[in-house]
């Protein structure tokens, strides 16, 4: 019943996939773009300290490069949803990856606060045009029961990006300088731009592109449609409540709290940064194959993600003195989880839509997260700089005491979104209910799961006898 409910509510795939070889090379084109935009997008949590230095800034000075870039990443998701259902995704992806490279170029040469945040703004802009074109590009070149799928496969691919800042970039920074680390990022967004000129395409041959309503009146009519529509907001808190605790780690004070609070090596971070980004590839596909299977128990799987990162929280900001390595491995797992757990909202959004609204859906979507932690991450160098100024660290402006301070603020986001989901949920539900379609109690699900297995086990004994 729950794969055929989710397959009544979809209506953003075609009913018959692509020759196979020709959708992943589309597909794979797309991720080099989106790796591309996850390695700029986290390139600026590795040089933290440096940054410091560079631009003689305090800790929220420096938290303000990420929020602004952060800032203008969600400000423009919206917009830029409403752009990929106009323009389709070659244009979207090639013009981010000009954008980010014109950033990081700005960036290498700055040598002032001004213009590092200028480089980022841009950086920001680009990236906010890359994300949702590549997953628009899912539903038009493969069958709907492959979208979660490949959708997971999308994001976990995604996370080499980040690989590739935590080792080669920050190889490059520490060896040969602030300067060329930047200049070889923007020659990364030169190569993206040349793939996607000329290899991407927005549909496969001989399909025509949807259509998204043309005008200023039918756009904002359709943008309210796709906001009025009670999936599309579950969508949104799902990305919002597990998506920005990994973000805030990876992007920006991650890195300082475990180098400056924990004690620990460079060598060592940059092992758990890729036991990070590990972790979350390893994870998306189960995540995408539970979302196939089980499309009525998306928002289950969001909550329990919700409650493991508060609790692995806990533990390492609970524990007197600093943690243990496997405590802080045991965390960058948990983290790591929350990215591809986070991909569920775009699922929610590509169910509940049409497939002309799917940029826009997507892109309310992909705002959640990233505003959630716009203000972690300002709210944390807020935090520090008080704590700083107040004499409470001891002259230690990234001490582990006011690390543990600050680093709680996640709690309070990481309950919002549980409570915002819940409410949503609520509403799906009822609308659900009056398509036909009712949730069954989780025991009733697991008790008729069982059922089923025993079952088919059951016949595959027999068919061996």
């Amino acid at each position: 019943m729950e794969r055929a409910a989710a397959g009544a509510r979809t209506g953003a795939g075609h009913n018959k996939e692509v020759t196979a070889p020709r959708a992943w090379l589309i597909w794979t084109i797309g991720i080099f773009g989106y790796l591309v935009a996850v390695s700029q997008r986290t390139s600026f949590g590795v040089v933290g300290l440096e940054a410091t230095e560079r631009f003689h800034a305090s800790a929220s000075a420096i938290s303000f490069f990420t929020v602004l870039q952060l800032l203008v990443y969600a400000g423009l998701q919206i917009p830029v949803g409403l752009l990929v259902d106009r323009f389709g995704s070659r244009a979207m992806i090639a013009g981010g990856a000009v954008l980010m490279g014109l950033g990081q170029l700005q960036l290498a040469f700055a040598d002032s606060i001004p213009g590092g945040v200028a480089g980022r703004v841009l950086v920001g802009a680009g990236d906010a045009m890359t994300f949702i074109s590549v997953i628009r590009l899912i539903p038009l070149w493969f069958a709907p029961a492959r979208v979660p799928l490949v959708t997971q496969l999308t994001g976990m691919s995604g996370q080499l990006g980040q690989l590739f800042s935590v080792l080669p970039f920050a190889f490059v920074l520490h060896t040969a300088g602030w300067t060329p680390a930047f200049l070889m990022l923007a020659g990364m967004s030169g190569l993206a731009v040349v793939l996607v000129i000329l290899l991407l395409q927005d549909v496969p041959p001989g399909t025509e592109r949807p259509q998204a309503q043309q005008g200023l009146k039918a756009t904002g009519a359709s943008l309210a449609r796709a906001w009025r529509q009670p999936g599309t907001r579950l969508g949104l808190w799902s990305h919002f409540t597990i998506q920005f605790s990994g973000t805030v780690f990876a992007m920006t004070w991650g890195y300082p709290f475990l180098i400056s609070g924990q004690g620990l090596a460079a060598g060592t971070v940059a092992a758990l940064m890729a036991l990070y980004v590990a972790a979350a590839m390893a994870v998306g596909p189960f995540i995408g194959r539970f979302v196939s299977r089980h499309p009525l128990r998306r928002s289950t799987m969001v909550l329990l993600i919700a409650g493991a990162t508060a609790g692995a929280w806990a533990a390492v900001l609970l524990t007197p003195g600093r943690s243990p390595l496997w405590l802080l491995a045991g965390l960058v797992v948990v983290l790591a989880i929350g990215g591809p757990g986070s991909m569920i909202g775009f699922d929610f959004a590509r169910t509940f839509n049409p497939a002309h609204r799917i940029g826009a859906a997507t892109g309310i979507v992909n705002v959640g997260g990233f505003i959630a932690a716009l203000v972690a991450i300002f709210l944390i160098g807020l935090v520090l700089d008080v704590l700083y100024a107040s004499g409470y660290s001891n002259g230690e402006l990234y001490g582990l005491d006011p690390f543990r301070i600050a680093m709680s603020v996640q709690f309070v986001l990481l309950g919002i979104g549980a409570v915002a989901m819940l409410v949503c949920r609520r509403k799906v539900r009822r609308q659900m209910a009056a398509q036909g379609v009712v949730v069954p109690p989780l025991r009733s699900a697991l008790a008729r799961q069982r059922r089923e297995n025993l079952a088919r086990r059951s016949r595959a004994a027999a068919s061996d006898d």
